[in-house]
């Protein structure tokens, strides 16, 4: 009975003093509806703001301010792609602004070719750049479909 209890003992010890793996989770804060004004929208500068497209073959293109004003980038996902677009874009920003807190806004559109890793992994560059705000539409326009088709990742 005495090596029984001293099982018991050791799984014990060792059940409490083991770390379970902790999920992994982002915050996402949805706006409420505002039943008032159901029309209402942010109203943000389309200097301050980065298209990023979620193409097929992990493929992300971006472009700054409106479709067809500046050219567009096709990138990848790191530290030398999509990464650093968001940083150089937000220092710029805030060194024209002046403001922190005034600084990128990206609105990520994920195609239907893209996946769910890639949603994933540009949230989490979004997070690590340090990207004041962002935003995600599931409208793609027409011209940002032929864009895709013109750089060739559609």
């Amino acid at each position: 009975t005495a090596m029984v209890d001293l099982m018991f003992l050791l799984i014990t010890f060792f059940m409490l003093t083991t770390t379970l793996a902790k999920p992994q989770a982002m915050d996402m804060f949805m706006p409420d509806k505002d039943e008032k004004n159901p029309d209402a929208e942010l109203d943000v500068k389309a200097s301050r703001t980065m298209t990023v497209l979620l193409a097929e073959d992990n493929k992300v293109v971006w472009y700054m301010g409106v479709a067809g004003d500046n050219p567009p980038t096709v990138d990848n996902y790191g530290k030398s792609g999509i990464r650093k677009a968001f940083i150089e874009n937000n220092d710029k920003i805030v060194a024209s602004t002046g403001d922190p807190s005034k600084g990128l806004m990206v609105i990520v559109k994920p195609t239907d070719k893209s996946n769910y890793k890639n949603f994933v992994d540009v949230l989490d560059e979004i997070k690590i750049a340090g990207v004041p705000s962002y935003g995600i539409v599931n409208k793609i326009e027409p011209a940002e479909i032929n864009l895709l088709k013109d750089q060739g990742v559609y």
